[in-house]
């Protein structure tokens, strides 16, 4: 883990506190940044947003796809994790806290806006950090590869449906058009450069390829940054004058977390899968595609809105609860490896 991948929730802080600070006492110049847009697609943002996502998607080696039926188990539960239970385990979990536990103290005006941010992120299983804490619990590299390819095409063709099935569900106006917009811009269009930038570099070689991601790595969290930086400035006053709302959006965004670890975890060992495997599978899970949920939370609902900063709050949170669920993984290997069933294959 780098420098700045250890400490992210430390320069997330940071950053929530200097951007609510410019919202509070320079708002203006948030409004002025927030004014560079085209079609409700603010520029400076679209592109520390591109610059954000791209050099993770260009890990992701598509060539590892056949390497499916090698670990068809846990590939298996992977998928239905990811697409069958967390987005709307994430979506009641909202219901749950924000529409009834927590409503009389949220803003009754944004209550739509923070169940669509949770289903946002609920929507989103990770795809760049997932490589981190497959690495820190000892992961077998080759299975992360394959699971975050194969779940990088699952989310080309079934992220826009399922967000808007449970926006609906939830009676929350769908905006279609905005919706398949913000796919295209922040998971096909940039998906296709990565791709093709990842082609271009693989030409002149692997170590060609590796010094060039470890180069561009950092650009990530930068972007992340800044782009968190803007997001607070625009929620600025909104925080200081409901400070507890962070509190509030984070109990379901750490319960999902919590749930979605234990049932992956668990379906790994009840179908007799290598702990080198059931790692990485339990992780891609537990953790959120948060950049993604960030970019379109602010698209269908803009900077000051409630989505975009539930997704804010997933970033908080996530790093530290991660790590926990790594430390929780590696420490309880025996106990996992002493339930596998001697009878059968472990795949």
């Amino acid at each position: 883990m780098s420098f700045f991948e250890r400490w992210l929730t430390l320069w997330v802080f940071l950053c929530i506190v200097a951007g609510t600070t410019v919202g509070v006492v320079a708002p203006e110049l948030a409004q002025t940044i927030g004014g560079f847009e085209i079609a409700h697609v603010n520029l400076p943002v679209g592109l520390l947003i591109w610059v954000m996502i791209i050099p993770m998607l260009m890990k992701v080696d598509f060539d590892s796809l056949h390497q499916v039926r090698k670990q068809k188990s846990a590939i298996g539960i992977t998928l239905f994790v990811n697409w069958a239970v967390k987005p709307f385990s994430m979506a009641l979990l909202g219901w749950i806290f924000i529409r009834h536990v927590f409503a009389p103290f949220l803003p009754a005006t944004q209550i739509d806006s923070y169940i669509a941010g949770l289903i946002l992120l609920g929507a989103a299983p990770c795809t760049a950090m997932v490589f981190v804490w497959s690495n820190l619990c000892r992961g077998d590299a080759n299975f992360t590869l394959t699971q975050v390819a194969l779940n990088d095409l699952v989310m080309v063709f079934a992220f826009a449906p399922i967000v808007a099935l449970l926006l609906g569900v939830s009676a929350i106006p769908v905006p279609w058009q905005t919706l398949f917009l913000s796919v295209v811009m922040y998971i096909v269009l940039p998906l296709a450069i990565a791709q093709f930038a990842r082609h271009q570099l693989r030409q002149r070689g692997d170590p060609a390829l590796r010094r060039a991601l470890a180069r561009i790595a950092p650009f990530s969290i930068v972007a992340l940054l800044a782009t968190l930086v803007l997001l607070f400035a625009f929620q600025g006053q909104a925080i200081v004058d409901q400070p507890l709302i962070i509190a509030m959006l984070a109990v379901p965004i750490l319960l999902q977390g919590l749930l979605i670890a234990a049932l992956g975890y668990w379906l790994n060992r009840k179908f007799c899968v290598a702990h080198a495997v059931a790692g990485p599978s339990t992780m891609i899970g537990a953790s959120n595609f948060f950049e993604l949920a960030v970019a379109v939370a602010i698209v269908l609902y803009g900077f000051d809105s409630g989505a975009a900063l539930a997704t804010v709050v997933g970033v908080l949170i996530e790093v530290p609860v991660m790590l926990w669920l790594v430390r929780l993984v590696n420490r309880s290997k025996p106990w996992y490896e002493a339930g596998l069933s001697p009878a059968q294959p472990v795949s």
